[in-house]
């Protein structure tokens, strides 16, 4: 005699599955209140991040011309590198079912990558209207990684700055206050 085959468990509806992820990314970017004093905002398809810098007048720098300041330029491309950088190890920790997104709130998250170095690449001014900016992760060890990232502004193949940068990866487990 033999036994039925256990019928496979339903698949989750997409919906589902994407607002988990989205909320996940919320909770990583909230994390940080750096991220929302510039008003940087993140777009994600799939697996894919876009940062986007919403224009605001504190973000000017020379208001002769005017144009963003270079710090809030290097800031929003080293934002990018390490939210990347995160959501790519918290992406993989969550296909593997490591992490349950729904647990996850800014005082549990896995930390954050330091930065060893960063090097910005200024190719044009800023201009005052929104920046966009995509990151990719070179390298990923236990110890360290490598991201890439390059921002624009009204189109992609003409740059405004590109950036490299190194990081010291986080041991396993979440954040405390002490680790800041």
């Amino acid at each position: 005699m033999t036994t039925p085959p256990t019928p496979r468990k339903r698949p989750e509806p997409v919906q589902v599955i994407k607002s988990r992820r989205d909320g996940a990314l919320r909770a990583l970017v909230s994390g940080v209140p750096y991220i929302q004093f510039l008003g940087i905002r993140f777009d994600r398809r799939g697996n894919e991040l876009t940062a986007e810098l919403p224009f605001d007048e504190k973000l000017i720098g020379n208001p002769l011309m005017p144009a963003l300041h270079g710090g809030v330029t290097a800031a929003f491309l080293e934002v990018t590198a390490i939210i990347e950088l995160s959501w790519s190890l918290l992406w993989e920790d969550m296909e593997a079912g490591r992490i349950d997104p729904a647990s996850l709130d800014p005082m549990h998250l896995p930390r954050l990558p330091k930065t060893i170095d960063f090097t910005v690449d200024y190719l044009r001014s800023g201009l005052p209207r929104d920046a966009y900016a995509r990151a990719r992760v070179n390298r990923s060890g236990r110890r360290y990684a490598s991201v890439h990232v390059e921002a624009w502004q009204d189109n992609r193949s003409r740059l405004l700055a590109q950036g490299t940068g190194h990081f010291l990866m986080p041991t396993p487990g979440p954040a405390t206050e002490r680790d800041d």
